[in-house]
């Protein structure tokens, strides 16, 4: 909305300085900040409604005494509220919101953020026990995963000029000139992308400042790589696909930085608060939505390294369980616990050390993957 009015401006009365709005880099330094801001104001009074509402976390049975899981019973949830309060204000005001990477962007954030919400909504207000049934958990991410591939698939001309010849390509990491393409496969490609992130941070939110921190060092990467994806000199220079209209995405980026590094005030050990699924079924969306909007579905493994070895550590454990049960009659575990991160819990690694450990290895695939663009 600024955006426009600044342009505004600009044309009516050509004011000195004015001009700066129109450049993206401006832009995205306007929106962390503002992230940011709007995280420090509305933080306390959501934290402060939420405790008088009791609206707290309830203790996980199946961590015993496992660290301090005990005390956590009562930390105000639903934190995730602040996070897309910071975020979408933000980009609503500094982007240019008939961009359709925008709003396809947006519109995948707040789906997931409003499915995580009924979740919580049911689960800690309610008092369901298990929340949002699987089933309808599902079919709102199957949903937004159409919405959002078939938009790409159908309507290619939506993004401008040229991307209907991209439109169900991706790039292959570590490859010059070879991209790879989905072809008539490529909306089920996004339902399976959208659904498995949104789950993959949800797992991945299980310790203080955990998820918020992987997903702000993963957006610090993601910002860079929508910027020159939408710059064609640079992208020329990368040799990689140009999308005309995805530098736009920065502000996003860069809304979602300063929205992370604004929650983790709040939610780094101890927490204040905890995301909930609103946080982080909305976190997930948005990240995965990146990754198919700038066509580089295949980074995400590299990038969203973490979140990728949560979900794959909870599957095998789930998997060989069964295998056992079947084989032995009893079921043995590969871990401790699942996800991985509880198991270093289990092993007497205090919460903290986890978690920095981990900001370091996601620190060391975001560098892995802005290396891709050179080693090629």
């Amino acid at each position: 909305m600024l955006y426009f009015l600044a342009q505004y401006i600009q044309q009516k009365f050509a004011p000195p300085g004015f001009g700066v709005f129109q450049y993206v880099t401006f832009r995205a330094a306007a929106a962390a900040i503002t992230a940011l801001l709007i995280s420090f104001v509305i933080g306390p009074k959501i934290i402060g409604a939420l405790k008088r509402r009791q609206i707290g976390e309830q203790a996980k049975i199946e961590l015993g005494n496992t660290g301090n899981h005990a005390l956590k019973a009562g930390t105000p949830t639903m934190g995730g509220l602040i996070v897309l309060a910071a975020l979408l204000v933000p980009t609503l005001l500094w982007a240019n919101i008939f961009n359709t990477f925008v709003i396809l962007i947006l519109l995948t954030t707040a789906w997931l953020g409003a499915v995580g919400f009924t979740d919580d909504y049911l689960k800690v207000v309610k008092k369901y026990k298990k929340g949002l049934i699987a089933r309808y958990k599902i079919i709102g991410q199957v949903s937004i995963g159409l919405i959002l591939g078939g938009s790409i698939y159908f309507f290619p001309e939506w993004f401008g000029t040229g991307f209907a010849k991209l439109n169900t390509l991706t790039t292959i990491p570590f490859q010059k000139n070879i991209n790879f393409d989905f072809g008539i496969l490529y909306i089920p490609a996004v339902i399976f992308i959208l659904t498995a992130t949104s789950n993959a941070v949800n797992l991945t939110d299980g310790l203080d400042g955990l998820a918020i921190g992987t997903v702000g060092i993963s957006t610090l990467a993601l910002t860079v790589i929508s910027y020159v994806s939408g710059n064609a000199k640079f992208a020329n220079y990368l040799n990689i696909m140009h999308l005309r209209g995805s530098d736009e995405l920065t502000i996003f980026c860069a809304a979602l930085l300063g929205a992370a590094l604004g929650f983790l005030w709040f939610n780094a050990y101890p927490a204040q608060v905890f995301m909930g699924d609103t946080g982080s079924l909305a976190l997930g969306g948005a990240v995965g939505g990146l990754f198919i909007l700038i066509k580089k579905e295949f980074l995400l493994p590299i990038l969203g390294g973490v979140f990728f070895a949560e979900t794959i550590s909870v599957i095998l454990q789930v998997s060989y369980f069964r295998y056992t049960k079947r084989k032995y009659g009893e079921g043995r575990r590969l871990f401790k616990i699942a996800p991985i991160h509880h198991h270093f819990e289990k092993n007497g690694l205090h919460e903290s050390k986890i978690v920095t450990r981990f900001y370091i290895i996601a620190a060391l695939l975001a560098i892995i993957t802005m290396a891709t663009f050179k080693v090629r």
